[in-house]
């Protein structure tokens, strides 16, 4: 996002607000506006005062409201004859926002005030900046002025989604923009008294097509204070266990990404339509539900919020794969890989409606759904979803790959993803020389999760289903697994392993963070992981702050790549924990040094991913251009790192 924008979320709508608390309709890497269910609801918001854009005295700011203080034109000798205090907040669906004018003058004052506001409707997937085009055949875009405001629609067959503006008091009046299609500038006339002030609050409603109808605000402030409270009720008032020998800066990231966690909320529906409120994965791309990221998210806050797995696994559940239907890529038994409700899903434009391209969702949901029995002692969950876990380790088995001796497995999608393990970019799965593997692939990350599912699920068919055949299977199945896994992945040379088999059963043989994710898993014996762990920590991996996605140094490195060769802080947290893991207290502390370090320099808050370049190219972190801030499992991370310390500590 731009570096002066304002990000306000809550549950599943986020704004996007501009130095002034503007809205430009932007397009690209920082696209401004308001968004609801992956449309964008208001895409124009533009202030004037006395005819001319208000300069910025104190920019837009803040987290659960924002505000910034502007003025007219004004001189030394000829001062402003106002002060512009701006204030908005977010609701469901809902932004509102009061303008108060303060008059700097003895004698009374009029101020023309002025909003041009329009609605593009754009889909999400029409504003990234990958030069895409969708046909819209016989859509229609429509405003109508009312008393209070005015009425944006937009219309393509059954397909219906609309946006209101509304004002108090009402505008003088309220005008087409030339030559701007459905952009209406809304005009008053406000008389300021002596020293005295007027006001102006103002609402937007989203009402995206099919979706619930916006929460009722009635001002900034009750917004504001709705949103906070909410916040802390799941950050809670009892502080996180610090280990003893905590270092700088780990508790004010853990409760700067508590709160990013709470505000990325947004509601789902469990397997028995029951209400959830799970994390949408990130703004402003992904704020939606995403099986990967719901999974690693719930996964690194299950010691401290264990409601997070409970309702993403809810959540998953409901929505696990039926029938086999290859241009969602879906298959009886796969976990999704994400929702969406825009536009362009809704008219088969894009698969990505419902889409379960990804190999590791589904044994990751295995994973949680083990280690959650298992951390809270409570199997009341495994035994409502065993069926779902059965179908989802049938998938593992049958059309994932992994029957008579196969690994887990995913077959590129020309029409969706390339790749369907996390660096699910077009060339993440590469050669040392850059080449992109051809399929079906076989990533090395995904069989130590494999791995994992199946043991944590034998557990669970013993102790739970009480099926101790379906657990002698499984559990056989795992050991298989394990034993192939180091004869066809490890490579001698470098003494790693590869990043992935390719169609061919050839090595992948980029040197990748993948690696780090098999200590998490344990599929690695104790020797192998140790070199691994060590590995990982050289200054061609490790950055100072992270851990590189590529080893630096290869032909397919790249700092700025999404993933060939930035670092990713939710890599780097299953890495941190399959350190310490292994024991490997000295590496495990010095990658969660260099994560908190990175941290402090963005206020705590650690973004989605960070260029590759090291402390010998900067002394700050480079930013990623393109990263979503805040990100549900960056936001997570710091909670592995506490959970990671505290298993290396020496006090516990």
């Amino acid at each position: 996002m731009g570096t002066a924008d304002t990000i306000l979320v809550r549950a599943g709508t986020f704004a996007v607000l501009r130095a002034d608390g503007g809205i430009t309709g932007s397009r690209g890497a920082s696209p401004d506006g308001m968004f609801r269910q992956d449309a964008r609801h208001l895409s124009l918001w533009s202030l004037t005062v006395d005819g001319a854009a208000p300069a910025v005295l104190v920019p837009s700011d803040g987290e659960f409201s924002a505000s910034c203080v502007l003025t007219p034109p004004g001189t030394r000798d000829e001062p402003p004859a106002y002060t512009v205090f701006r204030e908005q907040s977010l609701a469901d669906g809902a932004l509102t926002e009061r303008l108060r004018l303060v008059s700097n003058r003895a004698e009374t004052t009029t101020a023309l005030v002025g909003l041009t506001v329009d609605a593009d409707f754009a889909d999400q997937f029409e504003l990234r900046s990958d030069e895409r085009h969708y046909d819209k055949d016989g859509a229609q875009r429509s405003a109508r002025a009312e008393p209070g405001g005015v009425a944006f629609a937009y219309k393509r067959g059954d397909w219906l989604s609309r946006t209101t503006v509304s004002a108090t008091p009402a505008p003088e009046a309220v005008v087409p923009v030339d030559g701007q299609d459905t952009a209406h500038r809304l005009v008053w006339r406000l008389d300021l008294p002596s020293h005295g002030a007027a006001e102006l609050l103002l609402t937007v409603m989203a009402y995206p097509h099919g979706g619930p109808a916006p929460a009722a605000v009635a001002t900034p402030s009750d917004a504001a204070v709705d949103c906070a409270a909410d916040i802390a009720s799941f950050i809670g008032d009892t502080p996180l266990p610090m280990p003893r020998d905590a270092p700088p800066g780990l508790a004010a990231t853990c409760a700067r990404g508590l709160s990013d966690l709470a505000a990325l909320r947004m509601p789902a529906t469990g397997p028995d339509g029951e209400e959830l409120r799970v994390t949408g994965a990130g703004v402003p791309w992904f704020l939606t539900l995403f099986g990967r990221d719901s999974l690693l998210t719930s996964l690194f806050t299950l010691p401290y919020r264990p409601e997070l797995a409970a309702a993403t696994l809810g959540a998953l559940a409901a929505t696990q794969g039926t029938r086999h239907d290859p241009y969602r890529c879906e298959q009886p038994g796969r976990i999704v890989h994400e929702l969406r409700h825009g536009e362009l899903a809704g008219f088969r434009q894009v698969p990505y409606g419902r889409y379960y391209g990804s190999v590791d969702a589904t044994p990751l949901f295995l994973v949680l759904l083990g280690s959650y029995t298992q951390a809270t002692r409570d199997s009341s969950l495994a035994t409502r979803l065993e069926h779902q876990a059965r179908a989802a380790m049938e998938w593992m088995f049958q059309d994932g790959g992994l029957h008579s001796g196969g690994y887990l497995v995913y077959t590129p999608d020309p029409n969706g993803l390339v790749n369907q393990n996390w660096k699910d970019s077009a060339g993440a799965v590469c050669f040392v020389d850059g080449t992109q593997a051809e399929g079906p692939i076989a990533v090395a990350e995904a069989q130590g999760y494999a791995y994992d599912a199946l043991i944590r699920t034998a557990r669970l068919a013993r102790s739970v289903w009480n099926d101790v055949d379906y657990a002698n299977e499984l559990e056989a199945a795992a050991t298989d697994l394990r034993a192939r896994f180091v004869r066809d992945f490890w490579m001698p040379g470098p003494g790693f392993p590869a990043l992935a088999l390719d169609g061919q059963g050839r090595q992948v043989d980029s040197l990748a963070s993948d690696a780090g994710h098999l200590l998490w898993s344990g599929i690695l014996d104790e020797r192998h992981a140790q070199l691994v762990g060590r590995r990982l920590l050289e200054p061609d991996f490790f950055s100072g702050w992270a851990i590189r996605t590529l080893a630096s140094g290869q032909p397919a490195y790249q700092p700025l790549s999404y993933h060939r060769g930035s670092a990713w802080p939710h890599d780097n947290a299953i890495i941190l924990l399959g350190l310490a893991r292994c024991g490997l207290a000295h590496e495990a502390r010095t990658l969660a040094h260099g994560l908190l370090n990175a941290a402090a320099h963005h206020g705590h808050r650690l973004p989605e991913v960070i260029a590759g370049y090291g402390l010998l190219d900067h002394p700050e972190p480079v930013p990623y251009p393109h990263s979503c801030s805040p990100q549900a499992w960056a936001a997570a991370t710091p909670l592995a790192v506490l959970t990671a310390l505290h298993q290396v500590s020496p006090t516990g």
